[in-house]
Formats: structure tokens, sequence, C-alpha cells
């Protein structure tokens, strides 16, 4: 069932955000060689805290991490550790969730540790830039498949392909809400958007094909051929004439999301 949010739950999902914004701040420093994915677990755990919220994450489906950590090959769910540490080159995948008040902020930004591979670079900027060019189809009426097929073409037409197991979705007082939203689909279909409509949408895109493996933590999603993935999301609102992103900033613009620097040099 889908739900649709009063304008005082999305207040409280915009406080949740930009927590969630705050996080990203935090950990973007510490992308460096040496450190290791618990250090920014814990990192995030006490942002999170120290606004007033809880990690959505922890304990999330018997998740022990605080947010999810992802490298390289590893696509989403990737579990923080002291015995993964990073190295100039990696790319890392943050998924990063705030419960504030009883309501959810979900988002997850890539970045490149050092300078980075150009191919890298461009497979983190497509991922990126197909949740913008997504979502300027946003408005009430639409179809929730429009979304879902801009994202494939987009990042298909860089030679990129999208992994059909895992997808988007709706977010509120609950961190997995209906709709489903896959990265991939036929426009014109799907549930028709409406105002106070929730939405996390998340491009998960792979390098190489999109066969994905779960390893035996039960958590981490691999891609089979060993190519790098990446993954942008933001939690956004339905308005009257458009949408909002609430996981961002206080007074952040749209403009500084689509150019967030990805490479912390």
């Amino acid at each position: 069932m889908i739900i649709v949010k009063s304008a005082r739950e999305i207040e409280l999902m915009r406080k949740a955000g930009n927590i969630v914004a705050c996080v990203f701040e935090a950990l973007k420093p510490m992308l460096k060689a040496g450190v290791t994915t618990l250090e920014l677990d814990q990192k995030a755990e006490e942002v999170i805290r120290s606004h007033g919220a809880i990690p959505t994450f922890k304990g999330y489906g018997g998740f022990p991490g605080s947010i999810c950590i992802s490298v390289n090959d590893t696509l989403i769910h990737g579990i923080p550790s002291n015995k993964i540490i990073l190295k100039d080159g990696d790319l890392v995948s943050l998924d990063v969730g705030a419960t504030y008040q009883g309501y959810v902020g979900d988002a997850a930004r890539s970045y490149l540790v050092g300078v980075g591979k150009k191919e890298d670079i461009d497979l983190i900027l497509s991922t990126r830039n197909s949740f913008f060019e997504a979502v300027k189809l946003i408005t009430p009426g639409v179809h929730l498949g429009d979304i879902s097929a801009k994202i494939q073409q987009y990042n298909e037409k860089n030679g990129y392909s999208l992994p059909r197991d895992y997808t988007g979705h709706g977010v509120g007082a609950h961190l997995h809400e209906d709709p489903s939203i896959p990265n991939y689909g036929k426009a014109g279909t799907g549930p028709i958007l409406m105002e106070g409509m929730c939405l996390a949408i998340e491009p998960m895109v792979a390098k190489g094909k999109h066969n994905t493996r779960v390893l035996n933590d039960e958590w981490t999603v691999k891609m089979k051929d060993g190519k790098n993935g990446a993954h942008y999301e933001n939690s956004i609102a339905v308005t009257k004439d458009g949408y909002e992103i609430l996981t961002k900033l206080t007074g952040q613009s749209e403009d500084d999301l689509k150019e967030e620097k990805i490479i912390n040099v």
C-alpha cells in the first residue's frame, strides 16, 4: 500500500535527511588510504546520534553496522570491518540511513579514495547523473515506470548495466515502503505519482554485467564478474508541481548536489 505523507511527516523526513547529509560531510575527509570501513561506520554513528537520531540500518534485519560501506566490486550492503582497509584508487559507496522522531532519511553516495581511475570517475558520474535526469520527470500524474526507464536508458547509453535484484523504494515511517522502484523498466507503466509520496530513488550501476552474488554473511552484494559498481540515492517528496530532495544540507541546492566532488584530494 502506497502511503501519502502529511506536511508534518515530510518535515520530519527533511530533518532526518539533513542528518544523513551531515554524515556524508563528516565522512568525506576520512576517505583516505589506511582508514578502515569500521572507523567510517563509527564516525557515522557518532554523527547520527549527536543529532538526536538513530542509525536506521543498525540491527535492521540483523545488519551489524550503522551504515553500509561497499568497496569496488561490492555493489551494496557492505558490512563495516576493521579488516577492510581503504587504499588509493578504491571506489567507496556509502549508504546512510537516519531515523529522526520515527521518520527515515535514506541516501547513498559513491566516492574515490585518492585520484582514482577515469573509468571509475565516469561510472560514478553516470550513476549520479542518471538520478538527476530521472527525477526531472517527477510530478503528480507521471508513471513511476518513466523514472525507472530513464535511469536504465541513461546508463545503458554510457555502456553500463543495471543489476536486477535490488531496487529503490518508498520511504517514511519505515525504511522500506511501497512502491518498489527498479532501475530499469518501461515508460508509461507502474504506479502513478501523487503529491505527498516519498521515494528513495537509487541507481545502482555496474561497469560490467548486471549479475550479482551474495556472500556467506548474507549481506554483502558483489558483482559476479568482479567489476566495480556505483550507487547514488536520495529520498525525495513528490510536490504539487515537481519534487523536493530531502537528503541534503540546509540551504544546499540541487546544483550543489549535482556538482559534489567525488574525490577528496
